[in-house]
């Protein structure tokens, strides 16, 4: 199957959904159409709540596409890839609507920005997570402030310095990166339906100014969300890097 990323509206629900045939990796395309959806929906009065999604079974998603990072050459490009997490992230802190993001499987790197960027995660056993950055020369430097802000410095120092290991999806929990934990995604499903249902049948002008309100604090990641994606544009340029990348990609 083709990358794509999707959306559906019913009674009030968008639901936003996402794939790529690389454990849903994100390439640059990717990463900007997801968050052109989030906008697009945000500002549609038709859906007062957002569902973010992935396909598949075990990974929620996988990161930074690989195959694009080694093709950077230059810091202009660097700073345009790691801009689209960015993007991403200050799409969902600025929609106007509340997102639930479904995490079914492993989600690693930009994948666990996403997750802690949405205002209530909803998770399976399956979903574990790590901020592997660090292990291929860059760092979680854009996530990282959306991360830090869910689970605290400790637990996100703890992530990215730990970069090669797994944290289960409990640990989440516990840190406050998960609101839900599920033994499958059957489960899970129903109980991001409940809370959707009542959301969508909530004032949206109480949902506007609540999200605001858990947000206040943020202002400026239009700016500092850019600056962080220049360190790791220019990291991405390293011969430790791109040597890192390749043995990742050859296992």
């Amino acid at each position: 199957m083709e990358a794509y990323v999707k959306s559906d509206i019913q009674n009030g629900i968008g639901t936003i959904e996402f794939f790529h045939p690389q454990s849903n990796s994100m390439p640059g395309t990717q990463l900007r159409n997801l968050a052109a959806e989030i906008e697009k929906l945000g500002n549609d009065e038709a859906v007062k709540v957002i569902v973010l999604k992935s396909a598949g079974d075990r990974t929620f998603c996988a990161g930074a596409s690989f195959d694009e990072l080694i093709s950077i050459k230059d810091r202009e490009t660097g700073l345009e890839f790691f801009s689209g997490f960015a993007h991403v992230i200050n799409a969902i802190r600025q929609a106007p609507k509340f997102v639930l993001a479904r995490i079914q499987g492993k989600a690693v790197g930009g994948g666990v920005g996403i997750a802690s960027a949405a205002d209530y995660t909803f998770a399976t056993d399956f979903a574990a997570v790590k901020l592997s950055e660090l292990a291929v020369g860059i760092g979680p430097f854009v996530v990282g402030p959306v991360v830090e802000r869910k689970v605290g410095t400790s637990a996100f120092t703890q992530m990215a310095i730990n970069a090669t290991e797994f944290q289960s999806a409990e640990w989440a929990k516990e840190k406050g990166l998960y609101a839900e934990v599920y033994a499958n995604a059957e489960e899970m499903d129903e109980g991001i339906q409940i809370l959707a249902k009542k959301l969508a049948n909530s004032n949206p002008e109480a949902m506007k100014h609540l999200k605001r309100v858990s947000w206040e604090g943020t202002e400026n990641w239009n700016e500092l969300l850019i600056e962080r994606a220049k360190i790791s544009g220019e990291l991405v340029l390293s011969e430790f890097t791109i040597n890192a990348i390749n043995q990742f990609k050859s296992k």
